[in-house]
């Protein structure tokens, strides 16, 4: 009866203890679930990039925001004021500017 506990144990101990047994394979599979997460979360990021891509190649519209909201770029027919001092404070109601 020892002798087959002995033997039991002996085939054990590598499932259990050694490197390839269940502690390793934990391990990968948690590894595996967080490298899945950061593949889909990098597979969003280049779905969003690719369709900014389409908009640039598709048309001008996307060309122009990009230039207005980076560059501050403006077109000849448009006029730009630049407003000195006329900041609403936080929280102030718009149309009371402190008169």
């Amino acid at each position: 009866m020892g002798l087959l506990f002995l033997a039991l144990l002996a085939l054990q101990w590598p499932l259990w203890f050694s490197e390839g047994g269940w502690r390793d394979v934990r391990e990968l599979r948690d590894v595996k679930r967080l490298q899945e997460a950061e593949n889909e979360r990098l597979r969003a990021r280049n779905r969003a990039l690719e369709a900014e891509v389409d908009d640039l190649r598709s048309g001008t519209e996307a060309v122009e925001e990009r230039a207005r909201r980076d560059l501050g770029m403006i077109r000849e027919d448009e006029t730009f004021f630049f407003l000195i001092g006329s900041e609403v404070a936080p929280g102030a109601p718009a149309g009371n500017h402190g008169d």
